[in-house]
Formats: structure tokens, sequence, C-alpha cells
């Protein structure tokens, strides 16, 4: 019997017919009502369910997004963790707290190499200081280990970011010692535009003094007088020759080139040498066969090399001597011409250096001739050799390519 029936069932034992046909209505409607709410119900906890399993999933995609990024960031830490302790500078991040979070170890050698942490406390405040103040960069010097120099850097966050300062640390050995290096040659660069500046400044007076001497000569002295200004001509000449070296050297212009006769060419430079040789008491004879023989050459040029060659033996044979200068055609439209000397000859060891600039085996010369020399040869495309025997006296070839007649 079902519930219903049974409550029926009481009701008409011990109560009038009116009242238990009312309480019946009520009641069924009171039943009607609890089914209706327990089908709500039952269809309120299949949603719940539903929504359960709904959220269920998602939570379990979310775990699964949540997991793989998770991944992603462990593999992109990884990543920029093997950047930065490949990195060949040091990394070092401070936090606004004071806490170290980022250290890689070329920054641990480097901190070694600054003397432990006192040195490391001292350069983090100073250049903190100077950060302030406008610095961003300061430059220490190592006391040990294989640093010598360590130039740090630093950037401050904003606050919004953390507030933490970044510092990152390079070894700078190389670039110091590179500077010490060219610190001589910065010298020399200097002194080199102020010889030029200098013999640029000096050869103009030094040509109107060779003029002049040169019309004294012409001029009828007596012969104590001619002789005196015969001096005084080798002077200024060495002395331009010197001058012209410093140019020659240091300028970079190209040579003036016109066809010059050979023959000619050998002949008025052996009068420009005689007053030099007469001073020197130095004999000189020209024997050539070059006339009509012409090249196309910068006679300036030219003349510089055979002065400087000959001014070189008037220099070694201060008792005398001979100087011969002759020329002679070579195979292949070539010609050649030779200086010789009978003065001490040179050391075989140093013959393998006269064409270095600076070489020198005298006190006080800027050892530039024969330097200049070789240079002037190039311009031409020619070539200059030399061969000594100590005591035998030294010879220079200078050889031209392409001339013709």
């Amino acid at each position: 019997m079902s519930i219903p029936a049974m409550a029926t069932s009481l009701l008409h034992r011990s109560a009038p017919p009116e009242t238990v046909a009312l309480e019946e209505q009520s009641l069924a409607r009171a039943f009607a009502s609890f089914t209706e709410a327990a089908g709500s119900l039952e269809r309120s906890y299949g949603q719940l369910q539903a929504e359960v399993a709904r959220l269920r999933q998602e939570l379990e995609e979310t775990n699964r997004d949540l997991a793989r990024s998770l991944e992603e960031n462990h593999r992109m830490r990884l990543h920029l963790n093997r950047i930065l302790e490949g990195l060949p500078c040091g990394v070092l991040v401070i936090e606004a707290d004071g806490r170290v979070s980022i250290a890689n170890p070329e920054t641990q050698l480097r901190l070694r190499a600054l003397d432990g942490e006192a040195r490391v406390n001292i350069w983090m405040k100073d250049l903190l200081q100077r950060t302030s103040a406008g610095s961003a960069e300061h430059e220490y010097q190592c006391s040990h280990g294989d640093l010598e120099w360590v130039a740090i850097r630093h950037a401050q966050l904003p606050v919004e970011d953390g507030g933490s300062s970044i510092f990152i640390l390079q070894d700078i050995s190389a670039r110091k010692a590179l500077e010490q290096e060219n610190q001589p040659l910065q010298r020399r660069q200097a002194l080199a535009h102020m010889s030029a500046v200098l013999a640029h400044e000096i050869r103009n007076p030094l040509g109107s003094l060779e003029l002049f001497a040169g019309l004294l000569a012409g001029s009828q002295l007596a012969g104590e007088q001619r002789e005196w200004v015969a001096h005084m001509q080798a002077g200024l000449r060495g002395l331009a020759a010197t001058v012209n070296n410093v140019l020659h050297f240091h300028s970079g212009a190209a040579p003036e080139m016109a066809p010059l006769d050979l023959g000619e060419f050998l002949r008025s430079l052996h009068d420009f040498l005689r007053p030099l040789a007469q001073q020197a008491r130095v004999r000189m004879e020209l024997v050539q066969s070059l006339d009509g023989v012409m090249l196309a050459a910068d006679r300036h040029r030219l003349e510089q090399v055979l002065l400087n060659l000959a001014l070189n033996a008037f220099r070694f044979m201060p008792g005398g001597g001979i100087l011969r200068i002759s020329g002679r055609g070579v195979e292949k439209n070539g010609a050649a011409i030779v200086v010789a000397d009978t003065g001490p000859g040179i050391a075989p060891e140093n013959l393998v250096r006269i064409f270095d600039a600076g070489f020198t085996t005298r006190t006080g010369s800027p050892g530039l001739g024969l330097a200049v020399c070789r240079t002037i040869m190039q311009q031409h495309g020619g070539s200059i050799t030399a061969t000594s025997r100590p005591g035998r006296g030294t010879k220079f070839v200078l050889q031209f390519p392409g001339v013709g007649r």
C-alpha cells in the first residue's frame, strides 16, 4: 500500500466523512507539491552535476595550460641561465632589499679579481655615488688574478619594476694594454706631424738662402771668400736634404712625373754635389752612358735620392775618399744608376736594416735618408739595393724600368 493510501485509511477510521474528504484533498496537494519539488530537485541536481563536470573540464584544461606555461617558463629560465653563463661579461642584479638575485660565473670571476668582499663594497658604493652624479660607468684596476682592469656599468630599474640595480662587469685588460701600447705611437705621430710642419716652415727661407749663396758663388769673390761661400752652400744643401727627407717621409703626396733625360740629370747632379764633396775632401767621379735616355720621373725626388746617398758617403769618409756615380742601360729597356764609395762599409748585421725608418748607427741622426730613398724608388716603379763589405766600401744600385730614347 502506498503512503497516500495508508494516510487516507487512517483518516477514515478516526474522522467524519466531510473532514476526511477535505483532508484527503489537502494531503494530495501536499504530496503533489512534494513530488514536484523532488522532480525539480532532481533536475537541479542533474544540472549541478553537468556544471560540475564542465567546471572540472575547464579546470583540467586550465591546469594543463598552467603546466605548459610553467614548463615553458622553466625552459626559458634554463635558456636565459645558459645565456648568462655564456656571456663574456659579468651580470649582477641586486634587488631593492639588497638581495643578490643574479650573479653569473663571469661576475664571480670579476669580483674575485677585485680582491674580496671589502673591495666589492667599495666599488659598489663608489659606483652608486658616481651614478647618482651622472656617471654610469667606471673602471677599476684589479689587485690580483689574471685580470688587470674591470669596467663596471650600472643601470637602475624604475621603482614600479622592482627598483633593481643591474651591474655589467667587463674585462678591459686587453683594451688598456692596447691603449698603453698606442701611447708611444700617438706621441710619435704627434712628433712626426710637428716635424713635418717645422720642415715645411724651414724649407721656404732655406730656399732663399740657397739662392743667395748661389748668387754669391757666381760673383767675383776673392779666393778665401769663395771658399767661405762654398762651405755655406755645402751646409745649406745638407740642411735642405734633411728638411726634404722629413717632408718626403711624412707626406703622402704623389710624385709629379715628367720626362727626364737621365744623362743630363746625372751631370747636373754632379755639379750640384761638387761643393759638398770638396768640403768632405772626397773626389767625385761620373761615368755614364745615359744621354738621351728618357724616364718619366719626379726630378726633385730623384735628386733627393742621389743627394741622400752622397751625403751618407761623405759623412762616412771624413778623411777623404772617392765617390763614383755611374749610369748605364740594362736589359728589358731598363736603366741603372750605381753610387759607390770607398768608405768603411756596412756591417752585415746592419745591412739588412739600413732601409728601415729610424735605423741609424750615428748619434743624433733621424735615420730617414735611406728609408726615403726606398720610398721614392718604389714611387717610380724601381728599386734600390745595397752591397757592402767592411773596409771595402758600399755600393747602392738604383734600377729603373721602362726607359726610352
